[in-house]
């Protein structure tokens, strides 16, 4: 079964059906820069033109930069604060024509991916995917089971969001090494896994292709640290994952 996915991010918005028998992407994604400032209104338009490019017209699933509580957008931490409290699968499906609208945390769909098509495929007890982008994001899963929303990169970490020590962004903005970074790295995961004990953890993001670079450089922790499966494909083909539903309901 092919489902529309949409992957919302603080830099770029990219989406493609997804074939949910296989686990991978059903044509090669189409991508836009996210609107700056990046308003609701900006958002949803960006989102028509990467829809609109394959001619869809079924369910679609989107991904969310922020906390996603019943379809409400509820932070909005690397996108426009105007997003903070509003129904944003309302808003999203009157602008894609009334179509049937899932919106989802970018990580929590990412994870739901790799758990069911990726690395976390098959694995028991806790597992917890960290996207490490623009900001970083988090999906925490026990025996499969989701537990949405959980923002793990706003942990406090050194006085202050742990995503501003150790996100793939601030690498880029401070010009760190590969070691330099994995040395964050280490402050932050040895945290998580001090809170959580993951049996597992999945590294997403578009850093993922790069794994070789880092993985190695990291100090041993309980957890076994592996690379995402679908890389930065996981957001939409979880998008389109939450998307399904409403197809069956429909």
């Amino acid at each position: 079964m092919n489902v529309f996915g949409v992957d919302i991010g603080g830099s770029g918005i990219k989406g493609a059906p997804a074939d949910l028998d296989r686990g991978e992407l059903a044509s090669e994604r189409f991508k836009v820069l996210t609107p700056q400032p990046s308003e609701p209104k900006a958002v949803v338009e960006a989102v028509r033109e990467v829809v609109g490019h394959f001619d869809w017209a079924g369910p679609v699933g989107l991904t969310f930069p922020g906390v996603v509580v019943d379809g409400t957008t509820r932070t909005a931490a690397n996108v426009d604060k105007g997003w903070i409290g509003t129904d944003a699968a309302a808003l999203f499906s009157e602008g894609l024509g009334g179509r049937p609208v899932a919106v989802v945390n970018d990580a929590d769909a990412a994870g739901l991916a790799e758990v069911r098509f990726g690395a976390g495929r098959g694995r028991e007890g806790v597992v917890l995917m960290l996207t490490l982008g623009t900001g970083i994001g988090s999906a925490l899963f026990v025996d499969g089971a989701l537990v949405p929303n959980t923002e793990l990169g706003h942990l406090e970490l050194h006085g202050k969001d742990a995503e501003r020590h150790a996100s793939s962004a601030a690498r880029e903005k401070h010009d760190w090494s590969w070691q330099e970074w994995a040395e964050r790295l280490d402050d932050y995961f040895g945290m998580v896994e001090m809170l959580f004990s993951p049996k597992l953890i999945i590294i997403g993001g578009g850093v993922s292709r790069k794994a070789d670079k880092f993985l190695p450089l990291l100090k041993p922790l309980r957890a076994e640290i592996v690379p995402a499966q679908l890389q930065n494909d996981a957001g939409i083909i979880g998008a389109a994952m939450q998307a399904s539903r409403l197809a069956v309901q429909a």
